[in-house]
């Protein structure tokens, strides 16, 4: 059975940082990829972040470096590293495994029956 539970979200002044955990088992990354989604109020689902096995991380073009994922194998925990948070990076994300996560944008209803899902940590951001 997997389990994907986030923690770290919360609110914070724009220009702030937040990290994200993810506590995953019965998934690792052996099985597949590990990644961050986020749900904006328009019920989109955006690929935030990803990771492999081999490391690789990919990230939406819309993050300008400012986000980094990262996975600590011996714990098998997830993480995101949300730096210099703007108004638009409002928004639930959730801790996403699956066999091959691709970046991209959908409706969230036509994806979120695909792979496993966290619950979701809600993030703030205030001017």
């Amino acid at each position: 059975q997997v389990q994907l539970v986030e923690s770290g979200g919360g609110s914070v002044q724009a220009g702030g940082s937040l990290r994200l955990s993810c506590q995953a088992s019965g998934f690792t990354l052996r099985d597949g990829d590990m990644g961050w989604y986020r749900k904006t109020p328009d019920n989109q689902c955006e690929m935030v972040a990803s990771i492999g096995e081999d490391g690789r991380a990919y990230y939406s073009n819309s993050l300008e470096g400012r986000f980094t994922i990262s996975h600590d194998s011996a714990t098998n925990m997830l993480y995101l590293q949300m730096n210099s948070l703007k108004a638009e990076d409002a928004a639930v994300y959730f801790c996403v495994a699956d066999h091959t996560i691709s970046p991209g944008a959908w409706p969230c209803g036509a994806i979120e029956g695909f792979g496993y899902w966290g619950q979701g940590a809600q993030v703030n951001v205030f001017s």
